[in-house]
Formats: structure tokens, C-alpha cells, sequence
């Protein structure tokens, strides 16, 4: 089950999480207002979630109701 970012990440985008993945799945732009995690290529490691400064990241299956929405942000950002 793949990580996802959710809401507090918007105006922050630490790139904390990004020095740690083993796989380089997170990614975001400038023109981004946050950071994303590609669900096919996230490897679930878990090394992400602790170095978010914001509590950003999730499990999927852990995303806290109010930013559900998130989960598809993420998965869509990759679709382009």
C-alpha cells in the first residue's frame, strides 16, 4: 500500500522525504504547491513518513478522512 502526501505539505514541500526514498517517487515542481508520492512506484519502505517536518505522509489506508481526496491528488499528478 503505497504512501501518499496530504494537505499539510501545501506551501511547505520540505524535501526531506525526497533525500531518504530509495526509489525517487516523490516528486513536485515549482509550479507544484506540494510534494507527491507515485503510487506504482512507491516500494512502501516507510522511510518518508518520519522525516516529514509537517506530518504530511500516510499510508494510504491511513489518510485521515478530512484529506481523502489526497490519496487521488497523488495518483493523478503522475497521470499527466
Amino acid at each position: 500500500m503505497p504512501f501518499v502526501i496530504a494537505e499539510p505539505c501545501i506551501g511547505v514541500k520540505d524535501r526531506s522525504c525526497v533525500s531518504v526514498c530509495p526509489v525517487d517517487c516523490i516528486q513536485g515542481g515549482d509550479d507544484d504547491t506540494q510534494l507527491f508520492i507515485n503510487p506504482d512506484e512507491c516500494i512502501d519502505c516507510g522511510l518518508c513518513e518520519p522525516e516529514c517536518p509537517v506530518d504530511a505522509i500516510f499510508m494510504e489506508d491511513e489518510v485521515p478522512e478530512k484529506w481523502k481526496s489526497f490519496i487521488q491528488l497523488n495518483t493523478d499528478h503522475f497521470s499527466k
